[in-house]
C-alpha cells in the first residue's frame, strides 16, 4: 500500500518498508526487462550484420527502423528505471509521496497508479498546459 499519512509529520517503518519493497520490486523488474531488451538488440545486430546478402533500400530500411524501435526501448526503460531510483531517494529523504512543487500530499490513488510520481495532478497539469 503505497499510503502516506498525511496528519502526521512522518510514516511509520512498516509504510516506509512495505512502499520501499514495492519500489524495489517495480526497478528490479524494469532491471530485469532491460536486460532482455539489451539481448535482443544484440541478437538483432547480429543477424543485421550476418543477413544484408540481397537487401533492397526496404530491407535497409525495415532493419533502420527495428534498430530506431530498439533503442527507443531501451531508452524508455532506463528513464523509468531513473524514476524509480528518484522515488526510493526521495522515500530515504522523507519526501516520498508529497510534491516536488508545491508540497502538497500527492494523492494515494495516483501513487498506486503511478508509484514514481513526484507531483500531485493540479501541478502536473499546470506543466502540461505550459508544455503543449
Amino acid at each position: 500500500m503505497l499510503v502516506h499519512d498525511t496528519t502526521a509529520t512522518g510514516r511509520s517503518q512498516a509504510e516506509v518498508d512495505q512502499i520501499r519493497q514495492s519500489l524495489t520490486s517495480r526497478y528490479d523488474e524494469l532491471t530485469a526487462e532491460y536486460e532482455q531488451a539489451v539481448l535482443q538488440s544484440q541478437v538483432l545486430r547480429l543477424v543485421e550484420v550476418g543477413d544484408t546478402a540481397g537487401d533492397d533500400q526496404a530491407d535497409s530500411g525495415t532493419k533502420t527502423a527495428e534498430r530506431d524501435t530498439a533503442q527507443s526501448l531501451l531508452r524508455t526503460i532506463l528513464d523509468r528505471r531513473a524514476q524509480f531510483e528518484h522515488a526510493l531517494a526521495r522515500l530515504d529523504e522523507g519526501t516520498y509521496g508529497f510534491c516536488e512543487g508545491c508540497s502538497a500530499p500527492i494523492p494515494v490513488e495516483r501513487l498506486e497508479i503511478f508509484p514514481s510520481a513526484t507531483s500531485c495532478v493540479s501541478c502536473k497539469q499546470t506543466r502540461e498546459r505550459r508544455a503543449a
